[in-house]
C-alpha cells in the first residue's frame, strides 16, 4: 500500500519522499512522466535512527514558504512468526516492536522537529490495524505494535494541541488489504494460529481491498477537513 499511495501523490503532482528496504523504478518512471519530484531513501526501518536524521536534515534545508503544506505518513510493519509468543525468537519480538512502533515515532519526531517553524498546515498519519483494537492470539507483538501506535497517536495529538500551528495527528486503521502479509496469515499453521480459517475465508469471500483501492480511502480520508478530531480512527468509519 506504501507504493500505491507514493503513487498516487505523484499522480497529484506532489513532492515525495519514499523510504524503504528497495527502489521502485516503477515511481521514478511515473514521477517522470507527471514533472513530480521524487526522491527515494533506501533504509531498514528496523534501524529508524538513520532515516530519521537523514529526514531532518532535509527539512532543515528546504526554503521556507517553499511548501503549501507538509505530511508525514508512516506506514511501515511486519510481522512475526504467527505462533505462541513463548515459540517465537525474541529477535523476531524485536524487529516487530521496532519497524512498526518505534520507527514510527523516531520519524514523528524528526518530522515535527524539522517543520516546528512551519506556517502551513502539518499532517501526520500513522497507518495502525483492526488489530490494534482487537487482539489475536498469534501475533502478540504485531498487536502490541499497533495497539501502541493508537495511544502514541493519542499523546502526541495532545502534545500538537499546545503547539502554535501544531500538527494533525491520526492513527488510521486501513481496512483489509490484499498484500503478502495476507499472504503470511494464510500460510500460517493452523494449529498455532487459531484465526487463520479466517483470514482464508477473507480472501476466499472477496473480501480484500487492492493496495490501490486502500491507498484511494486512506488519502481520501486524510484530506478530509475534519482530520485529527479522533487521533484513532477506522477509514471505514464514516463519522471518524
Amino acid at each position: 500500500m506504501g507504493e500505491a499511495m507514493a503513487a498516487q501523490c505523484l499522480q497529484e503532482g506532489h513532492c515525495v519522499i519514499g523510504i524503504s528496504r528497495r527502489h521502485s523504478e516503477a515511481l521514478d518512471a511515473l514521477a517522470a512522466s507527471r514533472g513530480a519530484t521524487l526522491l527515494q531513501w533506501r533504509h531498514d526501518l528496523a534501524e529508524p535512527e538513520a532515516a530519521g536524521w537523514a529526514l531532518l536534515d532535509w527539512l532543515q534545508a528546504q526554503a521556507p514558504g517553499r511548501f503549501s503544506q507538509a505530511t508525514l505518513i508512516n506506514n511501515a510493519g511486519v510481522i512475526a512468526p504467527l505462533q505462541p509468543l513463548a515459540d517465537i525468537d525474541p529477535a523476531a519480538t524485536a524487529k516487530v516492536l521496532r519497524v512498526g512502533l518505534e520507527a514510527a515515532m523516531v520519524m514523528s519526531t524528526m518530522f515535527l522537529r524539522g517543520t516546528r517553524g512551519w506556517t502551513v498546515p502539518r499532517k501526520l498519519l500513522n497507518i495502525s490495524s483492526g488489530l490494534g483494537r482487537r487482539a489475536m492470539a498469534g501475533s502478540a507483538s504485531y498487536c502490541a505494535a499497533k495497539a501502541g501506535m493508537d495511544h502514541f497517536s493519542r499523546a502526541l495529538a495532545l502534545e500538537e494541541a499546545l503547539q502554535p500551528n501544531g500538527a494533525k495527528v491520526v492513527s488510521l486503521a486501513p481496512g483489509v488489504i490484499d498484500t503478502g502479509m495476507q499472504d503470511q496469515l494464510r500460510a500460517a499453521d493452523p494449529a498455532a494460529f487459531p484465526d487463520h480459517a479466517n483470514f482464508v475465508a477473507l480472501k476466499a469471500g472477496g473480501q480484500l481491498l487492492s493496495p490501490a483501492d486502500a491507498a484511494a480511502r486512506v488519502l481520501a480520508f486524510l484530506a478530509r477537513p475534519d482530520f485529527g478530531g479522533n487521533p484513532v480512527a477506522d477509514v471505514r468509519d464514516a463519522s471518524a
